[in-house]
């Protein structure tokens, strides 16, 4: 019988640990690529490697910081400004990845010394924000969704970039997960 998965209690300096890992580990996966791997999809309106990191870039600028910020200044009386999850499909398509890697981990290294600022305590983990969808939301709640976003973006670009060599890895496909029919339907 498979065991639960583990679950964690928060750590802000654990969370903290993961997000300044992310562009390194994003500039470590996609570094080695041609441009043209980088801009393959999964077909449809599905993202590329490339549109993710400019979708980071985004929430760098409009979403994770400004959000707690907000939270701290507002607290619940005011909803969070709505986050435009599409506004990186108009970033310029000449700016290569390589660019957009370097602007992303500037803006994560503004970011988390601005966290690191506030010297957030234990007790302000629990200060309430409002989420324009999702209703209340606390702020450990806030941080915890950015460390597991990254996360789920790095899955996302790992998936992409797996999904390219479906083809080609022939019978073995039946023992990767990322790649096999049920997952790709």
């Amino acid at each position: 019988m498979p065991l639960p998965p583990t679950r964690r209690t928060f750590s802000l300096a654990d969370t903290r640990r993961v997000l300044a890992a992310t562009p390194s580990t994003l500039t470590a996966l996609l570094a080695p690529f041609p441009d043209d791997w980088t801009r393959a999809t999964e077909g449809g309106d599905t993202w590329s490697a490339r549109d993710v990191v400019a979708h980071l870039i985004h929430g760098e600028r409009t979403d994770w910081m400004p959000r707690v910020h907000h939270l701290r200044t507002h607290g619940d009386a005011v909803p969070f400004p709505p986050f435009d999850r599409t506004a990186h499909l108009s970033t310029p398509s000449s700016v290569p990845v390589g660019a957009l890697l370097d602007e992303f981990a500037t803006l994560r290294r503004a970011s988390l010394d601005a966290l690191d600022a506030l010297q957030l305590r234990p007790a302000d983990l629990d200060d309430r924000g409002l989420h324009p969808a999702l209703g209340p939301v606390t702020l450990q709640q806030l941080i915890a969704t950015w460390m597991v976003h990254d996360l789920d973006h790095v899955m996302q670009i790992a998936r992409v970039l797996a999904t390219s060599y479906t083809d080609a890895v022939g019978p073995w496909r039946e023992y990767l997960r990322i790649v096999r029919e049920e997952r790709l339907a």
